[in-house]
């Protein structure tokens, strides 16, 4: 097939994240390597009349002294598509116990020159007969799958978070650790601690969330965790997951850095917040102003004058900020996740109750289940005139 150039352009140089983590099989070490591609700063051309897909060159090398001890060359290709997507990859390699320098290159197969190249050493030290820890992988999501593939592993399928960064959209922290030969050291249930500590200014830690885990002693035991981070304030964390026995005697610890941003947990904040890339930015004047009358009968009782000033105002940027904020009380990380859903029964309620004097919702009916929602009972009287 003959690849034609596609419209899209470039928009900024290649953007690519490289990551890796140690684990332990039963036999030997090994390394799992992760990528992940920003669309937008590759090239897509066109597959067929509506489709485009981008193309970049992997590299991976593996060294000590300066030789290449392994090495992985291949092509990968994004995922036909209609517009630009990011993209990623996985890949596993067994390595002995020693030093190394990985090495990555990731270059755009469709724009000369356009290349990126990551570089790390590290220290491979697994052993059999003592207590240690994988890695911590911070994950996407997970899900059980029994197939064998890069992508899974212990029964699940992980896909890797593509950078130590949670923003305003994310509300779960998600992360995978294996720990090994407890049951070469231990012969009764230990602790698996696990714990999120906030960075303080003056470098003092403070720890916001904590929970334990109590398992038995096996070659190699697993720790898959899902923890909501809503309430999480901006800031830099650490995620520290610790082996302890019975009588609280630290065995084993591990700690991964990872920063949070979450503007909006702090009604104040939302004061100043640039909207343009928030959703009611797309709203238009009759969608904006619909809106806001299907919140009238949930807004806080100091707010009511205000909302409406705000719709008999002809000011899009406060009707914007205005319902913005509303939404953004109720889920600070995804205030568009409940506009939505609010607004699928607002719109079901207005049918249901439409009337000649304003909108469903707005009759005493309608107002009152927006309200108090769904009734438990409902009584239906028949009038014969």
């Amino acid at each position: 097939m003959v690849l034609c150039w596609a419209s899209f352009t470039l928009a900024s140089a290649l953007d690519a994240s490289v990551s890796y983590a140690k684990f332990k099989s039963y036999n030997q070490g090994y390394v799992e390597v992760y990528l992940h591609i920003v669309g937008s700063t590759v090239n897509f051309v066109t597959v067929d009349s509506s489709e485009y897909q981008a193309g970049v060159e992997i590299l991976i090398l593996f060294k000590q002294l300066g030789q290449i001890v392994k090495f992985d060359k291949y092509r990968l290709n994004s995922p036909r598509s209609p517009f630009p997507m990011d993209f990623i990859d996985q890949r596993r390699f067994g390595l002995e116990n020693g030093t190394y320098t990985i090495e990555v290159t990731v270059k755009d197969l469709h724009l000369e020159d356009n290349t990126k190249v990551f570089d790390q050493v590290f220290t491979l030290d697994f052993e059999r007969e003592k207590i240690q820890q994988s890695d911590i992988q911070l994950l996407s999501s997970f899900r059980p799958d029994s197939t064998s593939n890069q992508y899974t592993k212990n029964g699940y399928y992980l896909e890797s978070l593509p950078f130590n960064f949670y923003n305003k959209n994310h509300s779960q922290l998600i992360f995978y650790s294996e720990i090994y030969n407890t049951d070469q050291v231990l012969d009764e249930e230990f602790v698996i601690r696990y714990a999120v500590e906030r960075i303080e200014i003056n470098g003092d830690t403070k720890t916001v969330i904590l929970g334990h885990k109590k398992r038995k002693p096996a070659p190699i035991n697993v720790l898959l965790l899902q923890k909501n981070i809503a309430e999480l304030e901006s800031g830099n964390y650490n995620l520290v997951v610790e082996v302890r026995d019975r009588s609280n005697q630290l065995l084993s610890s591990k700690s991964l850095f990872f920063q949070r941003s979450n503007p909006y947990l702090k009604e104040k904040e939302t004061l100043n917040a640039d909207l343009s890339h928030e959703f009611v930015s797309e709203l238009d004047p009759e969608a904006l102003d619909y809106g806001l009358r299907a919140i009238a009968m949930n807004v806080r009782e100091n707010e009511v004058e205000v909302l409406n000033m705000v719709i008999a105002n002809e000011d899009l940027a406060s009707k914007r900020r205005f319902l913005f904020s509303f939404w953004v009380r109720q889920n600070p990380n995804n205030p568009k996740l409940v506009y939505d859903q609010y607004m699928e029964v607002a719109k079901a309620i207005d049918k249901l109750y439409a009337s000649g004097f304003g909108h469903g919702f707005e009759t005493d009916r309608g107002y009152t289940f927006m309200k108090y929602g769904k009734p438990n009972d409902i009584v239906s009287v028949d009038n014969d005139p």
